[in-house]
């Protein structure tokens, strides 16, 4: 018995490690297998398996010539085998994997019957004629598809190989270590990215390069889902109609194994195009009922087989709202009709087909006003369009057999201002707000808007990964998820540098969008704020440029796509508003260099021009149009039909003025006495500023923890509690964080504190609370963000913070310690600034005044 249990426990071991599993190698170990060395290697597929397994076959032998130069044969018959060969097969399709499984040869325990598990496995002489095999075995065929893929990345193909140009790592000879490596199924069911807001690029890109959004490059996107080990797609939709426009596209994209759906507002599996270009009447269930119904069929009689999750429901056409006033009765009423469509077309119940009801803006109002579908439907959650999750269930709430998703945003059109340049999304807060959404039990389904796709390459690579395994990141190792992406797409010499240019440019470019900056978001005279941010673009590029000379050759074009054109075009953009500035300043003061700043500030604008037609023209033009988005010269939500020159000041010779020598600020800061422990924060210019992170003292309790999530604040990191399912009482021993500082002032003063825009998502009367104090006085209680669906929500989203302002007194100057409560979990504390009535407004808060020890 000791055998068995010996592999039993051997297995589980590796089953542990699933997602972080190392098992490819360029040197040969004992009992390793043979990729690629003199000796030669083939690939076995049952071809009476899923047409996917002999897909990504073909695709791994491609890989493989790619990294190696040598193309192994891919067979269907043992008698062609080599004496080493990789086979491939599902469990239920390959006649070999059935063998191999039945004489104990491998052990398919560990993913028989687990949606998307695999493994892979080397074994010594399984059949007659094969001396080495690699088995990849999955559950199913995408689980199998995944395994091969999961090799071709370790042999050193990235899935932005094509998508970003990221060359191969080339190699001579290449090792599987010996052993049974085992990926258990996703955390997430479905996994996947919405194709949206896709005019002037991607649009006019598909049209240059593939005839328009077919086949051909909806090809391109399913591989690149797969190697992402994602599984679901909602598909291009402005002037688009997938099933419509090309007959290939549901056929292929059933035989890779990609999900469709359609998006929020495209019930029944139709396409908002499908209803212009066939639909007669208005969209309108109370006056035109029938021929709805009959559009709704065709959809789903298209459906056929197809794996596909239905989306049911009703907004208003072109994605708006209904009539105001709908009733829920006629929402509920409308699903009921939906499901029974759904029933009789495909002679199952209803409940045998996914579906999803999204609560996409005011449909989260009828929900929460008590609308209800049945329980096997998936409640697909939704964010604010700016990241930040707007409702989820309370682990009191009763168990649904759908489940929960999520639909969450990179790229948005709509108010306060679209964003749909370049990549803004910091990691750190992605991570946060889905860390937050499945510890609440929402992992059915995670779909993210990205656009054009492209710039989105790194954010989309770290939701899927994380989607796929969310045991993988966490507060602790976050920062280390750039420096290991880095190191796939260009190497590990330069991983370090390149993961601290994504890092930076990641929390930089989430401050506030590109399209709501201009020449008054950084004040140019308070805390030196505007130079300081121009200093750290302009450090951060000169980093990028580094890299970039250092780089071989072939690596370039894609370092510029996912690194020095989003950093030089931001470091750009700023500049370029900073000079505005400086010119409107001076123009005003009637200096003579207000004419200089205007020069500065029109080369700026044309360095956008020809940073978006370099990014146009690399790799041979291979992403034409994919930088034609506009950006500069928003007037309101909606985007300029061009770019726009920000105006600019000249002043007349007739009207210089000589410059004057301008005051000098008070900087006299309070005394801090020498000992202590902990950081400690002193007064300086009327104000103390403190980053949440340095505390002096935490306080944890049994069940809740104080950590720092690095780099999600917009100008550092933030706090916040652990599990962030925890709550807590407001007691004299509840966890809280503490903060000591030295002041010179007394009397009354404003205590400011910084937070993420989190929303109010457990929809509670008075929000998500969170408790403050100074020294010995009772605690105020405070709403985070129970007004989160006022006018409000604007500032917030826009200027990517919440800021609260309560009111305290001190009777004397001196020490004094400010006490934050914690009381509601998911609220992100950023930053604290003390004011005695002397702080100057300014976008970031004034720089920490912390005393250095």
């Amino acid at each position: 018995m000791m055998k068995p249990l010996y592999f039993l426990v051997a297995v589980l071991f590796i089953s542990l490690a699933s997602g972080a599993q190392n098992f490819v190698t360029s040197k040969k170990g004992d009992g390793a297998f043979v990729i690629a060395s003199s000796q030669t290697t083939s690939i076995y597929v049952d071809d009476k398996d899923d047409w996917l397994i002999n897909k990504a076959a073909l695709l791994l032998q491609n890989d493989i010539e790619m990294v190696t130069g040598k193309k192994p044969a891919i067979v269907t018959d043992l008698t062609s085998v080599s004496r080493n060969t990789i086979i491939i097969g599902t469990l239920s399709g390959s006649s070999i994997i059935k063998k191999l499984t039945s004489e104990k040869k491998i052990n398919a325990g560990p993913i028989n019957g687990k949606w998307e598990a695999f493994q892979l496995q080397t074994v010594t002489k399984p059949l007659n004629g094969i001396e080495n095999a690699l088995v990849i075995t999955g559950n199913d065929k995408r689980g199998t598809a995944y395994g091969v893929l999961e090799l071709s990345r370790q042999i050193g193909v990235s899935p932005w190989y094509w998508w970003a140009d990221v060359p191969v790592k080339k190699k001579q000879e290449v090792f599987v270590k010996k052993g049974v490596y085992t990926y258990n199924s996703p955390s997430v069911k479905y996994r996947g990215i919405f194709i949206n807001d896709e005019a002037p690029a991607f649009s006019g890109w598909t049209k240059e390069k593939f005839g328009g959004v077919n086949h051909l490059v909806y090809e391109k996107m399913f591989e690149l889902l797969l190697r992402l080990k994602a599984n679901y797609l909602w598909p291009a939709m402005w002037g688009n109609a997938f099933n419509d426009d090309d007959t290939l596209n549901p056929v292929l994209a059933d035989k890779w194994g990609i999900v469709m759906g359609t998006s929020h507002h495209e019930p029944m599996l139709r396409a908002q195009q499908e209803w212009k270009r066939y639909g007669k009447g208005a969209w309108d269930y109370t006056k035109n009922d029938t021929v709805l119904k009959e559009f709704w069929k065709k959809g789903i009689e298209n459906m056929s087989t197809h794996e596909s999750i239905v989306t049911i429901g009703m907004r208003g056409d072109g994605d708006m709202p209904m009539t105001q006033g709908t009733a829920t009765t006629l929402l509920e009423k409308i699903v009921s009709e939906q499901r029974k469509i759904i029933e009789e077309v495909t002679k199952k119940p209803a409940a045998e087909t996914p579906q999803l009801w999204a609560l996409y803006k005011e449909v989260q109002d009828y929900y929460d006003k008590g609308m209800r579908v049945p329980d096997d439907v998936t409640l697909l959650l939704c964010d604010d369009n700016w990241g930040n999750i707007r409702r989820l269930p309370k682990l009191t709430d009763k168990k649904r057999p759908g489940g929960y998703g999520i639909y969450y945003h990179f790229d948005y059109v709509g108010g306060p201002r679209n964003y749909k340049w370049i990549n803004t999304n910091n990691p750190a807060r992605v991570w946060e707000q889905m860390h937050l959404a499945y510890e609440h039990g929402v992992d059915r389904i995670w779909i993210v808007n990205v656009g054009d796709l492209k710039p989105m390459e790194l954010p989309i690579s770290f939701f899927l990964d994380y989607a796929y395994n969310a045991n993988k990141w966490n507060e602790g190792n976050l920062t280390t998820f750039y420096t290991k992406w880095a190191g796939e797409q260009f190497g590990e010499k330069y991983a370090k540098a390149i993961g601290e240019v994504l890092r930076k440019y990641s929390q930089y470019a989430s401050r506030r969008k590109p399209e709501l900056l201009d020449d008054k978001t950084y004040d140019l005279t308070e805390y030196e704020e505007a130079d300081k941010v121009l200093k750290q673009w302009k450090d951060l590029e000169q980093e990028a440029e580094q890299v970039n000379q250092q780089l071989p050759g072939e690596y370039r074009d894609a370092f510029f796509q996912v690194a020095l054109h989003p950093v030089k075009a931001f470091a750009n953009l700023h500049e370029l508003y900073y000079s505005v500035a400086q010119n409107k300043r001076f123009a005003h003061l009637k200096y003579a260099v207000a004419n200089d700043w205007a020069e500065k500030a029109k080369q700026s604008y044309i360095n956008d021009s020809l940073l978006s037609i370099r990014y146009n023209s690399i790799a041979n033009g291979k992403w034409n149009h994919m930088m034609d988005q506009t950006h500069i010269g928003y007037t309101y939500w909606q985007q300029p039909p061009a770019n726009k020159m920000p105006a600019v000041q000249l002043v007349s010779k007739d009207e210089i003025r000589t410059a004057q020598k301008s005051s000098v600020p008070d900087k006299r800061i309070s005394k801090v006495p020498p000992g202590g422990k902990g950081n400690v924060f002193y007064e300086r210019e009327g104000f103390v500023s403190i980053d949440a992170d340095h505390w002096t003292k935490a306080f944890n309790s049994k069940n809740i923890q104080w950590k720092v999530i690095p780099g999600i604040g917009i100008d550092g990191s933030g706090i916040t509690s652990f599990p962030v399912t925890e709550s807590a009482t407001l007691t004299s021993s509840g966890p809280r964080v503490e903060y000591e500082f030295y002041c010179n002032s007394k009397d009354s003063l404003k205590l400011l504190t910084y937070f993420s825009p989190t929303l109010n998502f457990y929809n509670s009367p008075n929000g998500l609370q969170f408790a403050v104090s100074i020294d010995k006085e009772t605690p105020q209680v405070v709403s985070l963000n129970k007004e989160d669906n006022t006018p409000v929500w604007n500032s917030w989203v826009a200027n990517n913070i919440i800021i609260k302002t309560t009111r305290h007194f001190i009777a004397q100057p001196g020490k004094h310690t400010i006490k934050y409560w914690m009381i509601d979990p998911g609220i992100i504390l950023q930053k604290l600034v003390v004011d005695f009535g002397k702080l100057k407004p300014s976008y970031l808060g004034p720089q920490e005044t912390i005393l250095k020890k």
